[in-house]
């Protein structure tokens, strides 16, 4: 199992044209016909009421079903799902967005944190090219991303920017990340436009499409002016956005002129941190000081331990009933059922802590199937 890196540790990051980080630890899923990245479940069981009312689902279909991995862009920092990041204007935001859509693209891990590679779309809607190319030579000299692509402009969101994003993602099926850099350029012209339902309900619009396609929206927007105990109070618009939004980053400074500068982070999928990150003026990127807070190490699970060793050597795959599985699990006291339902629950920390893919197909005898994509170091 991989070894969580430790956010007190500082790694310097680096541009291409400079030495890279000395760590062996860069994550890239295998994309393969039962794995993709950005494609959601359908399998998803759900009964009607009578009459044809609420939707539910019950405990014992919830616990029975595979749900979709969530895979982190990059570990312990950045999730699928949809994050608003925050910032006064010109307080450096977009050489961030820079930074990490570069690092994303090339699997480089970001400070100290793994990155997982991926296809990445910048939608860089407050610049032009020609600016775009010379901060990115700056920031990481010439060396170029293949995956990395970049648009000046784009639809709202109704006129279409949905459809647009998603002809991006059927051409890139490794996409992995989407950048919107500012909010207000995507979002409809209205006299309620600041009002909670209306903020809520933009986000919410944005977060369906990254639920659906299993992608990662980074929205890029502004601070009010007036200051707040609460960073995340200070996020322009109404407590509609973050309500609707995964999580937020709030990168924010004492004084403008500072070259130091606070991220909080807040997020349903990975801890709160308070990060202290410097910006370097001659090659125009953030590096990492500390942090305030430690990253929580999940403890080891017995029944993921045993299914590693189980996939190492030779067997890298395996198929078969959840009575056959017990069988090569000797020390898993379970029953046939349990295993199941445990899988079903943790396929998410399989598929990132050892980099086997689960599935539990159905069918006249329910057959598990477990493919090792990745070796883990």
């Amino acid at each position: 199992m991989t070894n969580k890196i430790k956010t007190t540790v500082p790694v310097s990051s680096v541009g291409a044209d400079g030495e890279q980080p000395d760590i062996k630890n860069i994550n890239e899923i295998i994309a393969n016909e039962t794995a993709k990245n950005n494609l959601q479940a359908t399998n998803c069981p759900e009964k009607s009421g009578q009459g044809g009312g609420l939707q539910t689902v019950s405990m014992t279909e919830l616990y029975d079903t595979v749900y979709p991995p969530r895979t982190p862009v990059v570990d312990g920092f950045l999730y699928g799902g949809t994050y608003l990041f925050v910032g006064a204007p010109k307080v450096g935001k977009s050489f961030f967005m820079g930074q990490l859509a570069y690092h994303v693209a090339m699997g480089l891990p970001l400070w100290n944190y793994p990155v997982r590679k991926g296809t990445v779309l910048y939608l860089a809607l407050e610049d032009d090219y020609a600016r775009l190319q010379r901060r990115l030579s700056v920031m990481f000299g010439v060396e170029c991303a293949d995956n990395l692509f970049f648009a000046t402009q784009a639809k709202t969101l109704n006129e279409g920017l949905d459809g647009e994003l998603e002809g991006f993602i059927k051409e890139h099926k490794d996409a992995r990340l989407i950048i919107i850099d500012t909010l207000q350029k995507v979002r409809e012209v209205g006299g309620d436009r600041y009002s909670y339902s209306s903020d809520y309900e933009i986000v919410t619009k944005l977060k369906s499409f990254s639920d659906k396609y299993g992608v990662c929206l980074l929205v890029v927007h502004h601070t009010r002016k007036l200051e707040s105990e609460d960073s995340f109070d200070m996020i322009s618009g109404t407590n509609g956005l973050l309500g609707a939004a995964d999580g937020a980053f709030i990168m924010h400074k004492k004084k403008r002129t500072d070259n130091t500068a606070v991220m909080d982070i807040v997020g349903r999928d990975q801890p709160d941190q308070e990060l202290t990150i410097e910006f370097d003026r001659e090659q125009c990127i953030w590096k990492f000081q500390k942090a305030e807070t430690e990253l929580w190490k999940q403890p080891p699970n017995p029944l993921l331990e045993a299914i590693n060793e189980f996939l190492t050597g030779e067997v890298q795959e395996w198929e078969g009933t959840a009575t056959e599985l017990l069988k090569q699990l000797p020390d898993m006291q379970l029953s046939a059922n349990v295993l199941s339902r445990r899988l079903n629950v943790v396929n998410s920390q399989l598929l990132n802590d050892y980099g086997i893919f689960y599935d539990n197909k159905r069918g006249h005898e329910r057959k598990i199937i477990l493919k090792r994509l990745e070796q883990k170091e």
